[in-house]
């Protein structure tokens, strides 16, 4: 199962919004900053209106604001707003599209990789991947050894 460019472009412009939380963000500005085609983003932001993630803000200075805070915004529901279904496997997703349900050997494995897909998209909300991206973007101190010191009256 393959994520869509549709689905991690609009994670990566919820985000680049939500960093600019009391500003009305121009798509352009978002389609500069993270090098997505203007057009696709157009595309792609209509798509997260439409889901509820983002309004518009019409005028000279328009542009996009989230429609909720970042901690109430999950990936999850990004993905799935994008993508539609998730299921690594369309009988995980209708549960009786197979006659081989309840029979299948690797109908248990499907299942866990979907549960797995899901928790993990459902516990990262853009509040989460703004403090990963922060914490990427800091510059880290590093620790040097001590110098050993020379006591005093000892030759050097």
């Amino acid at each position: 199962m393959w994520i869509s460019t549709k689905a991690q472009y609009g994670l990566r412009a919820l985000v680049d919004i939500a960093r600019q939380p009391d500003d009305v963000v121009p798509l352009r500005d978002v389609s500069a900053r993270q090098g997505i085609s203007q057009a696709y983003l157009e595309q792609i932001a209509s798509n997260l209106r439409r889901s509820g993630f983002i309004r518009s803000v019409r005028g000279a200075s328009g542009g996009y604001r989230l429609a909720r805070t970042p901690e109430q915004i999950n990936a999850y529901d990004v993905v799935v707003a994008m993508e539609g279904s998730i299921a690594p496997v369309h009988c995980v997703e209708a549960e009786h599209s197979c006659d081989r349900s309840g029979a299948c050997s690797t109908e248990g494995l499907w299942r866990r990789v979907d549960s797995a897909l899901r928790e993990v998209l459902g516990a990262s909300t853009l509040a989460d991947l703004i403090r990963e991206e922060e914490a990427r973007q800091t510059p880290r101190l590093v620790q040097l050894e001590p110098v050993p010191s020379f006591s005093e009256g000892a030759p050097h």
